[in-house]
Formats: structure tokens, C-alpha cells, sequence
């Protein structure tokens, strides 16, 4: 059964030395699909870029909420004109990160979050939304927009955050993270989660799992995330995949 890797960021500076080397050798990996989100304008257009020229990779645009600042008219423009390009299946990575104190003011990083939910809404396009320590004002916004669908990438919330959004018909994002030593709220998350709603992602090259946690992450360690879910779900790493798969492309539209 095939890899999707819901997400992954091969426009990364990290991958400048050998990207398409990396990208090429995937396929021969199991690895069939994978969607590579924005983060800005220039790297959502690296994004769609790279959905072109290789077909098992597909894109998302979206402002980050690290990367916002100063964002106006012209970049939702830019995005909107983005989202109607070959290979684009998402508007993302979007949310709320209020871990650094350098971040854009939470107020604008708020208001960049809502438009672009509401994008992916009058486009009819899933949004992947990034929450690092804003669990309750990424909750009050997607609450007004019941209409908004997607992935909550990396899932880092309680099981009562995730019990909300599995009713409201959102997915969860499951990354490296869930193979490190404490990741005993992950294990309570994912006992929580349907099989029909879970997927995989590698973030790379962040976020590598364990046992290559130290190097640079790509989409070939998937198997080290499905056979820690497996294992918490009780099922064969086969099921998981197939059960992965499957979400991924139901996710984006790509049935």
C-alpha cells in the first residue's frame, strides 16, 4: 500500500543541496503522494513550482502565522490567484503561533488567520491550520466558520480539542513527534481518533521521528510514524497505511 505524506516542506532551504534528487527517489519508496504547503507568497509559488514538475507532489498556499507580517491586499491576491493553479489542493499552512514573541501581534495574526479560512471557504478548498500554543483562540475561530474544513497539522491539543473537532469533521495530523518518549498525550489523542481520520505528515525536514530524530526529516520515514499509530490503534501497519491513504486523498479532493 502506498505513502501519502500530507505534508512536507521541500521548498526548504534544507533541501537546496539535493531536492530533486530527494523528490525523484520517493516513488521507489512507497511514497506517492505528497502535498507541500506555503508558508509566504515566495514559497507558496516554490510550492506550485514544484506540484509542476513532479507528479506525485501537490501544493497548498497560505501565509504562515510566523511569516504574515505586513500582509495585505496584494499577498490575498497573490493567494487567491495561487489557489487556482494546477496541483493546488489546499490553503495552507495557516493558524495561530504565539510560542515566539516576535511574532506578528496576535490580533493581525487573528485577522490573516480568518481571511484566509474564509478563502478556502468561497473556494471550496480545505484549510491545513498550524496551532502552537493558541489551542483556544485557533477553537474560537474555526467555531465561526462551521463550514471550514481541513487538517489541524501536527495536532498538539487535549482529547476534548480533538473529540470537538472530529465532530465538526476535521482531520488530525500525526507527525514524528508521536515516536519521542512523551508523547503520552498523542497516544490519548489518537486512542480518540477514528481510523477514517487520521493522517500522516513528516513536516520535513522538521520533526523527524525516532530512531533518525537528529537528522533531517523526509518523506521516506513515514513507516516510523504508521507503525506507532498501529500499535496504539491496535491494528496491522498495513490497515494503517491503507486507512492513511485513503484519508489523504478524501482529505484533498483527490478520490
Amino acid at each position: 500500500m502506498p505513502l501519502f505524506d500530507t505534508h512536507a516542506h521541500y521548498d526548504s532551504k534544507q533541501f537546496d543541496a539535493d531536492r530533486d534528487a530527494v523528490l525523484a527517489s520517493l516513488p521507489a519508496a512507497g511514497v506517492e503522494l505528497v502535498v507541500n504547503p506555503g508558508c509566504d507568497i515566495p514559497s507558496s509559488r516554490a510550492a506550485v513550482a514544484l506540484a509542476r514538475r513532479f507528479p506525485h507532489v501537490r501544493a497548498a498556499v497560505g501565509l504562515h502565522p510566523e511569516d504574515c507580517a505586513g500582509a495585505g491586499d496584494a499577498e490575498f491576491q497573490e493567494l487567491r490567484r495561487l489557489c487556482a493553479e494546477p496541483g493546488v489542493v489546499a490553503v495552507g499552512e495557516i493558524g495561530l503561533d504565539y510560542h515566539w514573541k516576535d511574532n506578528p501581534p496576535r490580533e493581525f495574526q487573528q485577522a490573516v488567520f480568518r481571511r484566509q479560512i474564509e478563502l478556502a471557504v468561497e473556494l471550496g478548498l480545505p484549510v491545513i491550520v498550524h496551532d502552537r500554543e493558541a489551542h483556544g483562540d485557533c477553537m474560537e475561530i474555526v467555531r465561526d466558520y462551521p463550514e471550514a474544513r481541513g487538517v489541524f497539522h501536527c495536532f498538539s491539543g487535549s482529547p476534548e480539542m480533538a473529540e470537538e473537532l472530529l465532530k465538526r469533521g476535521w482531520y488530525l495530523g500525526f507527525d514524528g513527534p508521536i515516536t519521542y518518549p512523551k508523547a503520552r498525550r498523542a497516544a490519548e489523542v489518537a486512542a480518540i481518533t477514528p481510523m477514517d481520520r487520521i493522517v500522516v505528515e513528516t513536516d520535513s525536514p522538521y520533526l523527524t521521528p525516532v530512531p533518525n530524530r537528529g537528522r533531517r526529516n523526509d518523506s521516506r520515514n513515514l513507516p516510523f510514524i504508521i507503525e506507532k499509530l498501529a500499535e496504539w490503534k491496535g491494528v496491522s501497519a498495513e490497515e494503517m497505511r491503507r486507512a492513511a491513504w485513503d484519508n489523504g486523498k478524501r482529505l484533498y479532493g483527490m478520490e
